[in-house]
């Protein structure tokens, strides 16, 4: 018997799952499972993998939207051809999306499109803002990962590059950097 299998998925921890889960089970969802990662990226999304890896011939995999799936064009179309592989279907609650039909399937590709184009405008209002604080002297960017302090001292001690980078847990690329040396080729 087939199964209709919903996810659920929200960004960030402060976000909540809820009102998606509720409209999957209203949906007639005999299964539902959500997780709190990035839609940007495929990778680390235990949940979804775990829809993917049991789904079966004839199941429906519904979401609310398919942005909840991915923001890339992509991750989504190759998301859809693991579904369609399965012999499986694609469907959304709040869009005309079924990929049991030519025109959801149709639907469903210019939806990717943008929801990857709503990405690419958010990442670059993001970088707008981050110009624009550098510009006023408030942006303090990521905390140094290296402690520039130590890669100089074990040098100093005459300890070499790829022993100072074993030592303190980094790479070799970062022991040069602070050292304001260029990597050998080949190293």
């Amino acid at each position: 018997m087939a199964s209709i299998i919903g996810y659920a998925r929200a960004s960030t921890d402060d976000q909540d799952c809820t009102i998606q889960e509720a409209a999957l089970w209203a949906s007639g969802c005999t299964i539902v499972r959500s997780e709190k990662k990035s839609g940007t990226t495929m990778a680390g999304r235990a949940e979804l993998d775990t829809i993917l890896g049991f789904l079966q011939a004839g199941d429906t995999l519904m979401v609310t939207r398919i942005d909840r799936l991915s923001r890339s064009v992509a991750d989504l179309e190759a998301l859809v051809a693991t579904v369609k592989d399965r012999g499986a279907f694609l469907r959304a609650t709040e869009q005309p999306i079924d990929t049991s039909s030519p025109a959801g399937t149709a639907f469903l590709q210019m939806l990717g499109v943008f929801a990857q184009f709503e990405t690419a405008l958010r990442r670059e209002r993001q970088m707008e803002g981050i110009a624009k604080a550098k510009a006023a002297g408030v942006y303090k960017g990521r905390k140094p990962t290296v402690d520039a302090a130590q890669v100089q001292a074990l040098r100093a001690e005459g300890v070499g590059a790829a022993a100072i980078a074993k030592r303190l847990g980094i790479g070799r690329a970062s022991v040069y950097r602070v050292l304001g040396t260029a990597e050998p080729d080949g190293a």
